[in-house]
């Protein structure tokens, strides 16, 4: 039996909610459009490091401490952190008349889909465990083994990507990659200072460049950003699994967010960049306007996935994403973007987006407080008519190969 099941039923059992947690607000009446169902694309929930995210050769003053579970596996404080979550979105969800507060949601009215990863399966799986309990929601995903498009755009080439365009749009968007290195000097100086090795630099290495990658699916970056965005991911997770001393004490809440611009950084190359973010959230844009427009579709859409899917998206809808203890365009764990879909009394349909997340903090101490931050895309108002989202969001998309 793998190993990661019994940890996963252990990790659900220990997920009860907190003595004395509120009550589910009743819902929000109002004379204005009513909330009709929910697209949600969330990164999933506490991991520990990937092998390689803190680069090999990197120098520090004291050893890295030690994390309960293997490689880029979601931890039991992570599990417990999900289930917290999705009692805390299923009350925001009640609060707007698109669910009831309590009981099972009628049968198809949740639809939860993630990438095979078993992060984001058992993501998915902490979620529901939280917003409906024992209620039997099936968490969807792919075989293992397959590549998802919705999740690994550029692995399952849907569409006509090309590494010399990609490259020649990241160059233009960030001004190129000694450009974006000198950028980031104060950060890259800061994290030095965490890491407290001794020497200049903690984390050396090869210089910064950008090339197709060999299969030419993709692309490869080299130079401090690539090296260095991964250590600060690491030393945010620390501080969201609730370590005592996250980054032996010196990565405050003030220097994890000055970090993430680091780890933001890298999404400047792999996601934000126009052509990037065209085909990153192709597949994944498209789900998001078919879920919103179909006649019948479930009350709730949840879409699991990872940092560039969430990156991708925002870019794809032209919208910055920025929230509470982290830095602007980096990715909250368990972030998520909210697209509502709205009826007015004369039946016409609107979009509203915004952003979900709660700090390193409140995930380290496993609180409910939840963050919605309101995004407008650019061409629309706050409430975008739906067809016009779309009309938006499609044209940013790249078109599917014999689409």
């Amino acid at each position: 039996m793998p190993v990661w099941r019994p940890l996963l039923t252990a990790m659900l059992a220990l997920a009860a909610l907190p003595a004395g947690a509120a009550p589910f607000p009743a819902p929000v009446r109002s004379s204005g459009p009513r909330v009709e169902r929910v697209v949600m694309v969330m990164r999933h929930g506490v991991r520990a490091p990937i092998d390689g995210e803190v680069p090999a050769g990197t120098l520090t003053a004291a050893p890295w401490p030690s994390w309960p579970v293997a490689a880029e596996q979601i931890t039991p404080h992570g599990m417990r952190a999900l289930q917290r979550r999705g009692a805390a979105d299923r009350a925001w969800l009640a609060a707007r008349g698109v669910l009831p507060a309590t009981g099972c949601p009628a049968p198809g009215a949740v639809r939860v889909w993630t990438n095979v990863s078993q992060r984001t399966i058992d993501s998915g799986t902490g979620f529901v465990a939280g917003f409906a309990p024992d209620c039997g929601i099936a968490v969807g995903h792919r075989a293992p083994g397959e590549v998802d498009p919705l999740f690994e755009a550029l692995r399952a080439r849907p569409t006509d990507f090309r590494a010399a365009d990609a490259i020649a749009s990241i160059e233009r968007f960030t001004g190129g990659m000694d450009r974006l290195v000198a950028a980031h000097a104060p950060e890259l100086q800061l994290l030095d200072r965490v890491l407290a090795c001794g020497v200049p630099t903690c984390s050396p290495g090869a210089p910064a460049g950008l090339r197709a990658s060999d299969d030419g699916r993709g692309i490869e970056l080299t130079g401090p950003i690539r090296r260095t965005s991964g250590i600060a991911q690491v030393l945010l997770l620390e501080a969201a699994e609730g370590m005592k001393h996250p980054g032996w004490g010196r990565a405050t809440p003030t220097v994890l967010a000055r970090l993430g611009r680091l780890h933001a950084a890298l999404f400047d190359v792999f996601t934000r960049a126009p052509y990037m973010a065209a085909h990153q959230a192709g597949p994944l844009g498209r789900r998001v306007i078919a879920s919103l427009t179909a006649k019948d579709a479930p009350a709730l859409d949840l879409l699991v996935g990872h940092d560039t899917n969430v990156t991708a998206l925002a870019a794809g809808l032209g919208v910055d994403l920025v929230s509470p203890g982290y830095a602007k365009n980096d990715t909250a764990p368990m972030g998520a973007l909210v697209m509502e879909l709205l009826r007015d009394a004369h039946g016409a349909r609107f979009v509203r987006l915004s952003y979900r997340t709660q700090t390193p903090a409140e995930l380290g101490r496993l609180g409910m407080q939840v963050t919605t931050t309101p995004m407008t895309v650019p061409g629309c108002a706050r409430l975008c008519p739906v067809a016009r989202f779309a009309q938006l969001l499609s044209a940013r998309l790249a078109p599917e190969l014999n689409g």
